[in-house]
């Protein structure tokens, strides 16, 4: 959806993570969507950047830096999005690839886990699905899955074998709040808390969340994303203003087929929130 102000999507992934297209191919698709300023972020990696960024400017689309980095804070994982960093900062470029450390194992854990549940090869399968091995992730398995016809769609893998409380997941320990928080700032940017609406804490640990998050400098949280609902869009509308959070807004596109929203079809902000862009436009 086109709303009165620039169309902004700042969540998003390519094949350098757990995306289905280049990219190149998602900063040609924001385009075609009429997005005016758009973020990469995938998971961890930085590598997609130049790429993203070269396409945006050849198509005369604003482009912002971006990562998601994955935290593990009171025993879950939490998502923060960084954006409008240096990409090639130090701090950033080595803790990044600390957290990415560990994955493979991880994905052969996975594929042990699901092999005793019936589904031999799963490891093997998901490989080709993964552009960048280093940053083999549960999607890739979920890709497989369905191709090999266990589950009908990605989604229905996740609640069955790979979401967090399912058989299949192996945890991780990813980087701490403050680690990613901190690489960001101190490579100039933003921290944002992605997708809040997924995460499964108690209201206390959730106000715990947000008083550390704002301790340590982050200054955004996702309202209006694919990954929420309507109810979740008016709940953490209703924390920005609480906590004095900017807002942010992005589709978390993965590919277009698995996607809850495209790149760029995204409702408004609220109108009375501060957005994550305020300053740079």
């Amino acid at each position: 959806m086109k709303s009165a102000g620039p169309n902004v999507d700042l969540h998003c992934h390519s094949t350098v993570s757990d995306g289905a297209l280049a990219p190149r191919e998602v900063a040609l698709r924001a385009h075609a969507n009429g997005v005016d300023v758009w973020a990469l972020t995938d998971h961890d990696e930085v590598g997609g950047l130049a790429e993203a960024a070269k396409a945006a400017r050849e198509v005369d689309m604003r482009f912002v830096p971006g990562v998601e980095i994955s935290v593990t804070w009171a025993g879950h994982t939490v998502h923060i999005v960084g954006l409008r960093f240096d990409p090639s900062n130090t701090a950033l470029v080595e803790g990044l690839r600390k957290t990415r450390a560990g994955r493979a194992d991880r994905a052969r854990r996975m594929g042990e886990r699901l092999a005793g549940m019936g589904m031999p090869g799963a490891y093997e399968g998901a490989l080709p699905f993964a552009g960048n091995p280093e940053l083999i992730s549960r999607t890739h398995f979920a890709r497989y899955l369905v191709e090999a016809g266990y589950c009908p769609d990605v989604q229905t893998v996740f609640n069955k074998f790979l979401g967090d409380d399912c058989p299949g997941h192996v945890p991780m320990q990813w980087a701490t709040l403050a680690e990613a928080v901190g690489w960001i700032r101190g490579a100039g940017g933003m921290a944002v808390i992605a997708h809040p609406g997924r995460y499964k804490y108690t209201p206390l640990q959730f106000a715990a969340l947000f008083d550390e998050f704002l301790d340590l400098g982050g200054e955004g949280i996702e309202v209006t994303t694919g990954s929420h609902t309507p109810e979740d869009a008016r709940r953490y509308a209703d924390v920005a203003r609480r906590y004095g959070f900017l807002a942010s807004r992005g589709s978390d596109f993965h590919s277009p087929t698995e996607s809850r929203a495209d790149l760029g079809r995204l409702p408004p902000l609220p109108p009375d929130l501060k957005p994550v862009w305020q300053d740079w436009l």
